[in-house]
């Protein structure tokens, strides 16, 4: 049977999203049930190098408005969370998290010998390697080859795109990348896909072809059970209808059922704000805090904020100095928000950063991001931090 480009680009596409092993179809069909005190991870990725430094604002140093005599966020502008500090303008749900003891901040995370491009920092982040190393695997998916190991109930990942990102591929395996459950059930359901199934012959040398029959298939089981589950206990909470808005929704409804998902992965951007920073930040805090703010709202209506936890990542922030174009450019250290109902630390867990202290006009790292990441597997999903991350990290307190 013939098929056309864009057909193959059609069931390549589907066939993305089920590139877990067929093993893990048949364990999650067993219906696992997932009762409440599952813990839950949400990663909320900031694309293109979010600037940190007009996010958590250090609203009394006059270092910080002398390298941005227009970009700097006026105190009286600001959320103010102390004296010293406020957050940009837009994250006013971000201030009701920090207010009722919800949300956690920390600065000046990074890791050694910080690399300014943006596939390359990216990278990794999303693997969790030194800078010196390039591993082909990410740090979710070999949380996923560790915990799926020899046991018959594996957990399940599930970034909401279209594309599953590095971090979410282990050795032998991923996670699954689904946009919307109902697309994708829709889709993988038309009759044109079935006739392809089942009039495909294998052919001697056609692995590759071969390969995507074969996933093509496991879609058709996978994207049926996903989006089943979805539909058990959908929220009925409003939420902005935005990408981000409707990402977080579908993550709520699936956290709401009996699938057994540890790890949500979900991307907004692009914050590579070289130009025009003010408005295009103030765009992209508004989508995600009213988001966030949605899905806080509807976990704890539904009795769920203690069993999850929410942090934000963005691949490097921005330099000091604003540049001639209303922007910033590429820099290194950043901060993170934690957000759940198990936080141990709340408000500002660390210092702001020392615009006193600058290397060549970026900030200094004060925590890797590692170290995060190790304390997170080990505290929050009960995972050996050391074989995953390669070699052992010292805990923080956050959780």
């Amino acid at each position: 049977m013939f098929i056309k480009r864009k057909e193959f680009i059609q069931i390549g596409s589907l066939a993305t999203a089920s590139m877990m092993l067929p093993k893990f179809l048949k364990a999650v069909e067993r219906r696992n049930m997932v009762p409440p005190g599952n813990k839950v991870l949400v990663i909320l990725q900031l694309s293109g190098g979010n600037d940190g430094l007009n996010t958590v604002i250090p609203v009394r140093n006059d270092l910080y408005y002398k390298a941005r005599p227009k970009l700097g966020i006026e105190k009286t502008k600001s959320l103010l969370i102390t004296d010293e500090v406020g957050l940009h303008p837009a994250l006013t749900g971000f201030k009701e998290l920090y207010d009722d003891g919800s949300l956690g901040i920390m600065n000046g995370v990074g890791y050694p010998n910080p690399d300014r491009s943006h596939f390359r920092s990216m990278d990794i982040w999303q693997t969790g390697s030194q800078s010196t190393e390039y591993l082909t695997t990410g740090w979710v998916g070999r949380y996923l080859d560790a915990q799926c190991n020899g046991c018959d109930k594996p957990t399940q990942a599930i970034e909401i795109d279209d594309v599953l990102s590095l971090a979410m591929k282990g050795e032998h395996v991923k996670g699954i990348a689904v946009k919307d459950p109902r697309r994708l059930y829709g889709a993988s359901n038309e009759k044109f896909f079935r006739d392809v199934l089942k009039n495909h012959v294998d052919e001697p040398g056609e692995q590759a072809v071969d390969y995507l029959y074969k996933t093509m298939a496991e879609t058709l089981s996978s994207a049926d059970y996903i989006f089943k589950q979805s539909q058990m206990h959908p929220t009925s909470a409003e939420y902005p209808k935005t990408d981000l808005g409707n990402s977080m929704k579908t993550i709520a409804s699936l956290i709401f059922s009996d699938i057994n998902t540890k790890v949500y992965y979900v991307s907004l951007g692009s914050f590579d704000t070289h130009i025009n920073q003010d408005a295009q930040q103030q765009r992209l805090f508004t989508e995600m805090n009213d988001a966030v703010k949605a899905f806080v709202k509807d976990l704890k209506t539904n009795n769920r904020f203690e069993d999850v936890m929410l942090f934000t990542f963005s691949e490097f922030g921005r330099r000091v100095e604003q540049n001639a174009s209303g922007g910033t450019d590429h820099g290194t250290a950043n901060n993170m928000f934690l957000i759940g109902g198990g936080l141990k630390q709340k408000g500002l867990i660390n210092g702001m950063p020392d615009l006193n202290n600058l290397d060549e006009g970026d900030l200094k790292y004060k925590v890797d991001f590692k170290n995060v990441y190790a304390t997170v597997l080990n505290k929050w999903l009960n995972a050996d931090d050391t074989a995953i991350m390669g070699k052992k990290y010292d805990y923080l307190n956050f959780i």
